[in-house]
């Protein structure tokens, strides 16, 4: 890898990783493209890794908000008349987490080898359009954030784990189920920004604990703290885009983008254009 792929891949991560559009499936794309074996343990490591770049650009975009929750949360464990809405939202966060952690951790041999098939990409970004396109059009949107229980965190925290298919989107899959529970628009956002924190710095932990001489070896430390760099600023704007877009419009237009990606991407394969792995 050179650093003018490292970047590109970075700004593709950036752009993607909260726009319900599956940012995992448009790297394993990119990286085929640039004659990358898409399974194998430093990419698969790279791709992980780069993620937290992203993660760091929603800690600002949030900070307002965390630094009012987490004191909040922690005042709350040791005083019974502080637990009031911040400390619930937090022990949310945290429950809503946990499925995504038991289910990486379960099946991380099968994320990172079966599922890295563009087959896979390309059947989930057209079979989860049909979801979102479902939730996008029932949801009441009564609900706000002040409304926010455990139980919803826990059930958007579990179909978060359908993310771990390339293709599906972490920001599809939370903000579907969120609809679904009948948020607005934009506190499903802002929970899918949340949910993904924890998530998403425990998978980049993980991979550097058990990728790190594959990454020495392969991609390299430099490109890949080059890519995370390039995540951080691209995805700090793609955030901001993204809540002001959403306080506006429907998820229309990303729905319509993952049936043509998704479409596109199988008259490749089946054409033999691209190689699935």
């Amino acid at each position: 890898m050179n650093i003018v792929e490292a970047v590109l891949l970075g700004a593709v991560e950036g752009f993607t990783e909260f726009l319900p559009i599956s940012s995992t499936g448009h790297l394993t794309i990119v990286e085929k493209l640039l004659g990358y074996e898409i399974d194998s343990p430093d990419i698969t490591a790279f791709t992980a890794i780069i993620q937290s770049g992203a993660v760091f650009a929603t800690l600002i975009f949030l900070w307002k908000d965390i630094v009012r929750i987490v004191p909040a949360w922690f005042k709350g464990l040791f005083s019974k008349a502080a637990r009031e809405q911040d400390y619930r939202f937090g022990w949310a966060v945290i429950i809503g987490t946990i499925p995504i952690g038991i289910v990486g951790l379960t099946f991380q041999d099968t994320i990172e080898t079966t599922l890295r098939s563009l087959w896979f990409v390309a059947g989930a970004l057209i079979l989860w359009s049909g979801v979102m396109a479902f939730a996008d059009h029932a949801a009441t949107q009564v609900r706000h954030e002040g409304d926010t229980t455990w139980k919803d965190t826990l059930i958007i925290g579990t179909a978060q784990c359908l993310a771990l298919i390339p293709g599906v989107s972490r920001s599809g899959a939370t903000m579907s189920a969120g609809l679904l529970r009948d948020f607005d628009r934009v506190t499903v956002t802002k929970l899918s920004f949340f949910l993904s924190v924890p998530a998403l710095f425990g998978a980049t932990i993980l991979q550097i604990h058990d990728e790190a001489p594959q990454i020495s070896a392969g991609v390299g430390w430099v490109n890949t703290i080059t890519a995370t760099v390039v995540s951080f600023i691209v995805g700090y704007f793609a955030v901001s885009w993204l809540l002001k877009y959403i306080s506006k419009h429907s998820y229309s237009i990303f729905i319509a983008y993952r049936v043509v990606l998704g479409s596109l991407l199988i008259v490749l394969l089946a054409t033999g254009a691209i190689e699935p792995k």
